[in-house]
């Protein structure tokens, strides 16, 4: 399901094959049945809105003839983009959480955009980008290494929360950042309780046949109840748990059956077992051609699996997850530098003592690092970050991590020029303008990490359509993310609570122990026994695509790959993002492309 169009001085009568175009007067196109809904306004100018948005017709009727408002692109509930289309330029308005990332590129002349960034990379014949996948292996942690960069060349991400003017002559990006989170006065847990609410109801609305994650977390459990309360009349969720075949006595599934037994009479519960056939690891290379390596790869047969079983089973194409809740709720530790830079001792000297009893580490190198970061800028972190990843500079120890950016261990099977060009990376962060400056470090450390895992969500989005299955994340939706990054300094959680915020927003829908919940079940031991049981496919992949590019070391990696299945510990982070990105280049190279054509499905009417 995927957009795009043109912004040329040309005729241009080209879309992707399988896409029809979006109007008769347009050059803009879709694949798939994604929600387009089309203004059209005096003169020659279009607006069209482009994915699931819950503005009314009314609101949106309001916006055809006058110049759109600063928030458009997350003023109401959803994910979507705005777009304007003029005879001498195309407007993309972008969502500021990422979570539809819109690609462009230079084309014959003008410009052209889409939601694809591998169809956009059929078109222009681009080649993978070695520095874009040297950084999402080495340093997965650290996304402004990245920049704009995708994983094709020439290829480039336009900037989330921005009106970007795409010049039909060709000429530079207009680019006006649109979105900054200034905080606002109140406490957080009523603006989180609205949005959220808002961003499930919109999905159930439009799904006749709905299913849901129900992990017996927190995340889930509040996206499960939330969308049980918004089905209409006496129509029940489904929700799914799954679990270690033959082994129910785990606490994600006890709390799971709480929160399913309060809700009962809203509620269809459903345990589905896992076998070793779901472990992770296993088939990763059947993974479908995607725009970039999906956070599901490794888990690809759990995923295929439940999805599989749900459709078949329930009948469901629609399933909503508590995917993003972590990232969006979770405090990271340089808020104890802002604690600093506001003058809060005590909330500094608390939440560093909570912190280092939580990571079994000193309080005292934590204040010397909050000190120390406060006084920092962005560009400070990043030049830090290049002498870290230089060797030049005192590393991570995994304990505290109250920094600008955190990288894992360099691994010895990552090469000479993989190094390299991740140091070519750095230099190019360290010389881009921060387009959000100013805000509080945690906040601008938030908006790095969210928009990463939003991007990369719209991956594992590809993944479940090739099931069959739309998949949601309304934790990712940008007015929630929006509610929670424009929470005061005083009212921000404490970086070692466990999602406070959450739990008090949502107290009245769920059981008082799962509120209460401060844990979550880990799937390590899972991940072991996978690549214990696909080692000999795994220790085949060493050979491959990264190797060829000069990435890699094989015999190294070989080795590593040994040591960590016999439990050796480790850091497996570069481990794993070496295989994702292994298993997508596989399928990259051997999925067929996708075709463009003049001759589209079927041209709309109006």
């Amino acid at each position: 399901m995927f957009f795009g169009g043109f912004s040329t001085t040309r005729e241009v009568r080209l879309c992707p094959a399988g896409a029809e175009y979006i109007s008769t007067a347009s050059s803009s196109w879709r694949i798939g049945d994604s929600s387009v809904r089309c203004l059209v306004s005096g003169g020659q100018r279009r607006v069209l809105v482009l994915g699931a948005c819950g503005a009314t017709d009314l609101e949106l009727g309001r916006l055809s003839d006058a110049e759109l408002p600063a928030d458009v692109a997350w003023r109401w509930p959803g994910v979507y983009a705005v777009v304007e289309e003029h005879p001498d330029r195309t407007v993309l308005h972008t969502d500021p959480a990422a979570a539809l990332p819109v690609y462009a590129t230079p084309w014959q002349g003008g410009w052209a955009w889409s939601t694809s960034a591998r169809l956009l990379a059929r078109l222009t014949e681009a080649p993978i980008d070695v520095q874009r996948l040297a950084c999402s292996v080495l340093a997965p942690s650290a996304p402004a290494l990245a920049g704009a960069r995708t994983f094709f060349t020439g290829i480039e991400q336009l900037a989330p929360g921005s009106r970007i003017e795409l010049p039909a002559d060709g000429s530079r990006l207009k680019i006006t950042v649109q979105w900054r989170p200034d905080p606002v006065p109140g406490e957080p847990g009523h603006q989180l309780r609205t949005t959220l609410t808002e961003a499930v109801a919109l999905r159930v609305n439009r799904a006749p046949g709905l299913s849901c994650d129900l992990s017996g977390g927190l995340d889930s459990t509040t996206i499960a109840v939330l969308a049980a309360a918004a089905l209409p009349g006496s129509r029940r969720l489904d929700a799914i748990t799954i679990h270690p075949k033959g082994d129910e006595s785990g606490a994600d599934l006890h709390y799971a059956r709480l929160a399913a037994d309060a809700h009962r009479r809203r509620i269809r519960h459903y345990l589905l077992p896992l076998t070793a056939e779901h472990l992770p690891y296993t088939e990763i290379t059947a993974v479908p051609a995607t725009g970039e390596p999906a956070p599901s790869t490794l888990t690809r047969a759990r995923l295929v699996g439940q999805l599989d079983w749900i459709r078949q089973r329930l009948g469901s194409r629609t399933h909503l997850t508590g995917d993003g809740g972590d990232s969006v709720l979770f405090q990271p530790p340089a808020h104890l530098a802002d604690l600093v830079r506001h003058r809060q001792w005590r909330r500094t000297v608390g939440g560093s003592l909570g912190w280092a009893r939580l990571r079994h580490t000193s309080v005292a190198p934590l204040l010397r690092d909050a000190a120390t970061l406060a006084r920092s800028s962005r560009r400070d972190g990043l030049e830090d970050l290049a002498r870290r990843l230089a060797g030049a500079a005192r590393r991570d120890d995994g304990r505290g991590n109250v920094c600008w950016f955190t990288t894992p261990p360099r691994p010895s099977w990552a090469t000479p020029a993989a190094r390299r060009l991740l140091l070519d990376a750095a230099a190019e962060a360290i010389d881009t303008a921060d387009p959000l400056p100013g805000l509080d470090i945690s906040v601008r450390v938030l908006i790095d990490e969210i928009r990463e895992v939003a991007r990369t969500a719209a991956a594992d989005a590809e993944l479940a359509a090739a099931c069959g299955t739309t998949l949601h994340n309304p934790f990712l939706d940008p007015r929630v993310m929006d509610a929670v990054l424009r929470t005061p300094i005083e009212h921000r959680p404490a970086v070692h609570a466990y999602k406070p915020v959450l739990g008090r927003a949502m107290q009245d829908l769920l059981p008082e122990a799962v509120a209460r919940r401060s844990t979550k079940g880990s799937f390590n031991s899972d991940h072991y026994a996978g690549m214990r049981a696909n080692l000999p496919v795994l220790l085949a992949l060493a050979d491959g695509h990264l190797a060829a590019l000069g990435l890699l070391e094989p015999a190294d990696f070989r080795r590593h790959l040994g040591q960590a299945a016999i439990g050796i510990p480790m850091p497996l982070a570069t481990i794993e993002q070496a295989l994702s990105a292994e298993a997508w280049l596989h399928a990259h190279y051997t999925a067929q492309d996708p075709q463009w054509t003049t001759q589209p499905s079927e041209r709309p009417r109006a």
